[in-house]
């Protein structure tokens, strides 16, 4: 499958599908504890920030302030595509959500407010079905 690079092919082939697991944010000074199986790791400065699911960060005692609901965008998206992170986090900034990308080699995984995801779903089908009525 050859990756998308156009910006309205990929909003209105976008298919946003939420996870119905519960995500967080947190940060060890070492490697993931056992246990812990991070779907997302960023090594920074000032340690090793995980997202993992919330019930294995609870188990291995982890802390965090911010439970995050993941919806993956199903297009496969070109790395070096233009404006896709833009217009969903723009969209979903004017619904005053945040939103914070992870791009993967093949999808773009959203991770939005676990109390709202439904919510940011519903805005994200809505912006694919408008970008979807543009001329290609």
């Amino acid at each position: 499958m050859t990756a998308e690079r156009d910006l309205t092919r990929l909003l209105a082939g976008m298919r946003p599908d939420l996870d119905p697991g519960r995500y967080v944010f947190t940060t060890v000074d070492g490697p993931a504890p056992a246990g812990v199986a991070p779907v997302v790791t960023v090594t920074e400065a000032e340690g090793l920030t995980l997202v993992v699911r919330q019930d294995e960060a609870d188990a291995a005692g982890l802390a965090y302030d911010y439970v995050a609901g993941r919806i993956t965008l199903r297009i496969h998206s070109a790395l070096d595509a233009v404006g896709l992170t833009a217009a969903v986090a723009g969209e979903l900034a004017r619904a005053g959500m945040s939103c914070n990308v992870v791009a993967g080699f093949h999808h773009d995984h959203l991770f939005v407010e676990r109390d709202r995801a439904e919510e940011a779903l519903t805005v994200l089908r809505r912006l694919a079905e408008r970008s979807g009525s543009f001329p290609h």
